[in-house]
């Protein structure tokens, strides 16, 4: 019997955030799988999907060599990881059913961790910038799609094409607008709707994290200077122990001094 367990091996008590933001891309990118393998879609749509495994795909491979280039044991490393190289390479039909072996490292991921806080909690810059990534692939993906779907049959649309249906995801969730390419439905006005306001939040959650990244510097010279002023209290508490010890020790000295003393002059006759 195949022993699966070696290619799945138990690494971290808590997943990182990038590891549980590769976790929802690994199931958004199965579900673009599935969908291409078995569900009957249009040539356009087709292609979007096609446009969007490959993008995913690339995150994924450029996620593995990234840690591939920090990991000491490179070797270790490719034995242990090679499936997720294998099922990352895009535009070969056999090998994107290879992305299902990712599900069974997702299942690992969840048992493996007894809290998916505590790692965002204790890396917070990490976890948001995890958290915009997967933000950005669900909304294009689902909004370009669901567009594509809609206005594709509809009179007097102008969306038609994956690539028209990926630009127009881009410009409404940047809140620019060009206003080349727009919906004409009702169903399409809702989702724009919805893309805009999921816009205006990514962008500020982008903001707030740029102004974290220049407020920090000064949040950790604060705690650099209270680390040293508690290690110089701690010292001063320390050297006065070391004193406080040292006299204790002469008048115990002194002490003992003296009653030998006293007891010499009472056995003196």
């Amino acid at each position: 019997m195949v022993n699966i367990s070696r290619w799945f091996p138990e690494t971290e008590t808590h997943p990182t955030p990038f590891q549980l933001a590769m976790m929802v891309l690994s199931f958004l990118s199965v579900i673009v799988v599935l969908v291409l393998t078995f569900a009957k879609t249009e040539p356009e749509t087709r292609r979007l999907l096609l446009m969007i495994d490959f993008s995913i795909c690339m995150i994924f491979l450029s996620y593995f060599f990234v840690n591939l280039f920090k990991s000491d044991n490179k070797l270790l490393y490719l034995q242990h990881n090679w499936i997720d190289l294998v099922a990352s390479i895009p535009a070969i039909e056999p090998l994107r059913l290879a992305r299902l072996f990712q599900i069974l490292r997702v299942i690992r991921l969840i048992r493996m961790t007894h809290s998916l806080i505590a790692p965002l909690v204790k890396q917070r810059r990490q976890a948001t910038l995890a958290s915009l990534l997967v933000a950005m692939v669900t909304i294009l993906t689902i909004s370009s799609v669901l567009m594509l779907i809609v206005e594709s049959g509809a009179p007097d649309a102008n969306i038609h094409t994956a690539e028209n249906a990926i630009w127009w995801a881009l410009v409404t969730i940047s809140t620019v607008g060009y206003g080349d390419f727009y919906p004409v439905t009702t169903v399409g006005h809702v989702i724009g709707a919805i893309v805009i306001i999921c816009g205006v939040s990514f962008f500020g959650v982008i903001s707030g994290y740029m102004a974290s990244i220049f407020i920090a510097p000064d949040e950790t010279e604060k705690l650099e200077t209270q680390s040293e002023e508690i290690k110089c209290e701690l010292k001063m508490a320390l050297d006065r122990m070391e004193k406080n010890q040292d006299q204790l020790m002469q008048e115990i000295t002194l002490l003992h001094k003296e009653i030998k003393d006293i007891k010499e002059d009472k056995d003196r006759p």
